[in-house]
């Protein structure tokens, strides 16, 4: 055996083993895996039509938050006014309209210029003492997004939490103003479901009393218990939820989100990415006590119990505005800045499409498609072993391996299997085979041509890559935008499309060739089998 060949055989092998014992992992029951140290712990997940439970489309009030972004607005030209010595007869939000009035008509310009000035609000209507007044489209598009990421990030945490949450949740847009949200059966039955949607995320500001990198050396700064009415909370990675910093605080909050108005994520030039926050009037001025209370400190910020920040405190922070600093990428200040959102900004959701699907449909539906699968397989092995004989029956051996590393591939991804899905699965079946009839067929003009063997088989490969690739590279251009552009069960077809083209491609060039590779290999043999 080469080099070269020892090498492919090495890839091919660790490839099928390693797909191959995630994927034969998901014939084990959830429970089994996780009481197992040899078993992984994750399988593909069942969508929604596989294993029944609760399916929403839910309809976000955007206009909610136009409407607290023109309250934002609003209490920020009172302060511009006041400093100009100007004190509006009524400074209102209507719904998404901003509507404002002078006691005198020569205070209107000095209104409309301050207003102006903020570059995000425009003149609807203009009268001689009063002004409506409204965000332009872009800012608008841009409250709304925020509105949307809040609304996302708050069902993410409530229902798709991996510890607290329901296991296996779907929660994702649909469309520019929608949420889909689908939770598995047997987890929580309608009315718990619902109860999901009335919670909000709960903001809280916390003195840091004392830290360590775990809570066990925490606990050791105390010989005795840790102080009354005091806790342990922590800091975690976003992606490992491995502990990162514990720290001791009190159980009731120094501060609540209650107060907060706004925070967004901002460059800045000496600390690179922070986030700005800022509170409402008696939310600035509690702030302000407890910052001048605590300067040199640490502050916590917990959402829903969980340390997302603790920034030093440097000295009194007046005017209810502060910014957080960090080690921040661009998403990672982003991301702060809408869970801090999600605390102080609720928006009113409503149910606009309630569908219930019963696990009974889902378990036919697998056995079914389990059935159709096999049904396929055993149809193309006979096809491919009668009509190409040995060279059949290497196909066969890739085919299954083929199967392999889909389920695999699928498992490590946490990829979400649904009734289209198989159908993927069952098309590729099918299509899997045909990257190896063209191979073959290649092999068999080189052989009618008067080549050996090994140069039949050498050359059917090489001319056969590029028709190979191109009939996949198009189908595979049609499953992303499949997945880009669809929703629901076209995407779960798919992905199973799409991880079945670059299997099936993997499956004929490097599988089907080892094992001609290994057999006729290097030996002077007078026929081919195909």
């Amino acid at each position: 055996m080469s080099g070269t060949t020892r090498w492919h055989a090495i890839v091919v092998i660790v490839s099928v083993l390693l797909f191959g014992y995630l994927a034969v992992a998901n014939f084990f029951p959830r429970p089994t895996r996780h009481a197992s140290v040899l078993l992984p712990d994750e399988g593909v997940r069942l969508g929604l039509d596989l294993q029944g439970g609760i399916h929403w489309v839910l309809g976000p009030d955007l206009a909610v938050a136009v409407s607290h972004e023109l309250d934002v607005l609003r209490g920020t030209l009172e302060m511009r006014l006041e400093e100009l010595g100007i004190a509006p007869k009524r400074l209102v939000v209507d719904g998404t309209r901003l509507l404002a009035e002078v006691a005198r008509s020569e205070e209107l310009d000095s209104l409309r210029r301050v207003a102006l000035e903020t570059e995000v609000l425009k003149v609807l209507e203009s009268g001689p003492d009063s002004i409506t007044l409204g965000l332009t489209a872009e800012w608008t598009r841009q409250v709304r997004e925020r509105g949307m990421q809040q609304v996302l990030e708050v069902l993410r945490r409530r229902i798709d939490d991996p510890i607290q949450g329901v296991q296996d949740a779907v929660v994702t847009r649909q469309g520019a103003d929608r949420v889909l949200v689908q939770i598995p059966g047997g987890q929580l039955d309608r009315d718990q479901a619902r109860g999901l949607l009335r919670k909000t995320g709960f903001l809280e500001f916390k003195i840091v009393h004392a830290s360590a990198p775990t809570e066990e050396l925490l606990r050791a700064q105390y010989s005795e218990a840790l102080p009354e009415g005091f806790e342990v909370v922590f800091e975690k990675e976003e992606e490992s939820e491995r502990v990162v910093q514990a720290y001791l605080v009190r159980k009731s909050p120094d501060l609540t989100g209650e107060l907060l108005n706004d925070a967004r994520s901002r460059l800045d030039n000496r600390f690179g990415w922070v986030v700005d926050f800022s509170f409402n009037s008696e939310g600035a001025r509690r702030f302000g006590d407890l910052t001048k209370e605590h300067a040199g400190d640490l502050l916590a910020i917990l959402l829903d119990g969980q340390v997302h920040s603790a920034p030093r405190i440097e000295q009194r922070i007046g005017g209810g505005r502060g910014f957080i600093r960090g080690r921040f990428t661009p998403d990672e200040a982003s991301h702060l800045a809408v869970i801090l959102r999600a605390g102080s900004l609720p928006i009113p959701i409503q149910i606009e499409e309630e569908r219930t699907v019963g696990p009974a449909l889902g378990a036919d539906s697998i056995r079914r498609g389990l059935q159709a699968s096999i049904l396929g397989l055993v149809l193309v092995v006979v096809f491919a072993a009668v009509y190409y004989r040995q060279s059949g029956l290497y196909a066969s051996v890739a085919l299954l391996a083929n199967l392999l590393l889909i389920l695999g591939i699928m498992s490590l991804a946490k990829a979400t299997l649904t009734l289209p899905g198989i159908a993927g699965i069952v098309l590729t079946v099918g299509m899997a085979i045909d990257a190896n009839v063209i191979i073959f067929e290649r092999i068999r003009e080189e052989l009618r041509l008067g080549k050996t063997p090994r140069a039949a088989i050498r050359t059917g490969f090489n001319k056969a890559l590029w028709t190979i690739l191109d009939a996949n590279i198009t189908t595979l251009i049609t499953a992303i935008v499949l997945f880009q552009y669809g929703t629901g069960p076209i995407k779960g077809f798919a992905v199973t499309l799409s991880i079945g083209i670059l299997t099936s491609v993997f499956s004929a060039l490097m599988i089907t060739r080892l094992l001609y590779d290994i057999h006729p290999g290097s030996r002077p043999v007078r026929a081919l089998s195909i």
